[in-house]
């Protein structure tokens, strides 16, 4: 069940949903929340000077080491803008912080019409869990060839809708995803952060599929 207006402010007084900042009324949609634009990016890096000389950097999602070193940080000021080249993806941040507190309530995240409009693609379709505090992390990507679009912290870049559940699940065990404790960093705005454990990485890597299967069996 999606939840309306009115049920996202009795859940809000509550304590059940909260936002920090608090909202304003440009935000408060029939039956969603829009998130604006915060003030920390990163961007991806292309390329690193080694002893050996310029390196480019080759993205691997399983490296264990990462610890988003593939990317540069970029905290604005308030005042200032984001401009975005052509076909360029940056990580952006939502203003606000989000908590999910209620055992039944879990949102997905949209991206606002207005901004694909402008040429943005705001790739979202996420999932916020039950439990959930943090920051929320945006991928935005410049979908033109030729045209530098220019973005504010501050203004409205996507939107969570509320759901609530068929059945209650204990705070404790909504942290766990599969046979991982969740990690909600990007509250730090930390992109390093995985949902996946190592001994899981592991065996992906060495294309060991099969024994992941039998020993991790539900």
């Amino acid at each position: 069940m999606v939840l309306s207006r009115k049920d996202i402010l009795q859940r809000m007084q509550s304590g059940e949903i909260k936002f920090d900042p608090a909202l304003d009324g440009f935000q408060l949609q029939p039956h969603a929340i829009d998130l604006r634009l915060g003030f920390n990016f990163h961007i991806p890096k292309t390329w690193e000077m080694t002893k050996l000389g310029r390196k480019a950097i080759t993205i691997d999602p399983l490296d264990l080491h990462a610890n988003g070193k593939n990317f540069e940080a970029i905290n604005l000021k308030p005042g200032q803008y984001f401009e975005l080249l052509p076909e360029e993806l940056v990580i952006g941040t939502t203003l606000e912080r989000i908590e999910l507190n209620a055992e039944d309530v879990m949102c997905v995240l949209y991206p606002r019409s207005s901004i694909n409009r402008r040429g943005l693609s705001v790739d979202l379709s996420g999932i916020i869990d039950v439990g959930y505090k943090g920051n929320l992390m945006i991928p935005i990507v410049n979908k033109t060839q030729k045209q530098v679009i220019r973005i504010y912290p501050g203004e409205r870049i996507c939107q969570v809708m509320f759901q609530q559940i068929s059945s209650k699940i204990p705070l404790h065990e909504a942290e766990v995803h599969g046979l991982t404790k969740a990690k909600y960093g990007a509250s730090k705005g930390f992109i390093g952060s995985k949902s996946d454990r190592e001994d899981e990485l592991k065996l992906i890597k060495e294309g060991k599929i099969s024994a992941l299967k039998k020993t991790y069996r539900i």
